[in-house]
């Protein structure tokens, strides 16, 4: 598999928009792969809109995620400045700014756009360490390449399970950190409820923790599709130390409403397909 992946890396962009297609066609007409998952959610994230707004959102979101697929694979095998061309970061001094510094800061975003060019972009942009959580895939020769691919441009992908240990060890360098952080926590882990999109949702706690511990700012990466294959991205600082004791969700809390008010402004760009409504608040949380 991570032979055919690296193949694939060789193909011209619009070649691959082709394969997306036809991906888009076996996923949403015919597999009709976790298509009543997204539809489910979409409705309930947006009562106010009709079937057809829903029907719109739901049939437009599959087509960005195929395009999502094939853009990551391109930029998996593309140069520095290509990619650059494609992803414009609008105030990237942001980050600079702390690096020069000395600060440490940590970079919550989400799977909205191209989340796979994110950390390719800001590698090949910023030039500052940055270090990435990631899932690893179960499938060995696939993870490699993934590491390696994502490593292209300075990035530093770390398997979420060793991210404290690593995390510790530099923790006296500046660097950034970043995350995806909208996946669903699962139902024994610790976690922070709040009103997002209509219903009660359930965000992991890691990130307040992490920002804890590494006295860092946290940064929002919001990000656009200006036209296919071309996004910018604009960072807003949401929480800054010193953070007070006793109010241990500050950041979660702010990210979930920077996150609701980016899928309001585009719902197709978010990935629907996610089961982030998986089980409800319990009465006692």
């Amino acid at each position: 598999m991570g032979f055919l992946l690296n193949l694939l890396t060789r193909l011209p962009l619009p070649a691959l928009y082709g394969v997306g297609a036809v991906l888009y066609v076996l996923a949403f007409h015919i597999v009709r792969w976790r298509r009543l998952v997204a539809a489910r959610n979409i409705a309930s994230a947006f009562p106010e809109l009709t079937k057809e707004e829903h029907a719109t959102i739901l049939r437009q979101s599959y087509k960005n995620l195929c395009d999502v697929m094939v853009e990551a694979i391109w930029a998996w095998g593309a140069e520095a400045g290509a990619l650059k061309s494609r992803v414009t970061i609008e105030n990237p001094e942001l980050i600079q700014r702390h690096a020069q510094a000395g600060r440490s800061v940590l970079l919550l975003t989400a799977h909205f756009c191209n989340w796979e060019w994110l950390l390719l972009a800001a590698g090949a942009h910023l030039g500052v360490p940055i270090d990435a959580v990631y899932k690893p895939s179960r499938q060995q020769s696939v993870d490699t390449f993934l590491r390696g691919a994502r490593a292209r441009f300075g990035g530093n992908p770390i398997p979420y399970k060793d991210f404290i240990v690593e995390m510790m060890k530099r923790r006296s360098e500046a660097r950034a950190y970043a995350m995806v952080a909208d996946q669903t926590p699962i139902r024994k882990d610790e976690k922070h409820w709040t009103h997002f999109l209509h219903q009660d949702t359930a965000f992991y706690v890691g990130a307040e923790k992490i920002a804890r511990i590494l006295k860092a700012p946290v940064l929002f990466v919001e990000m656009h599709r200006v036209r296919r294959g071309h996004y910018t991205v604009r960072l807003s600082e949401i929480a800054e130390p010193p953070y007070q004791r006793g109010v241990e969700t500050l950041i979660v809390e702010r990210y979930a409403r920077a996150l609701e008010a980016e899928v309001r402004q585009s719902p197709p760009d978010w990935l629907w397909v996610h089961r982030k409504w998986k089980y409800g608040k319990p009465v006692y949380a």
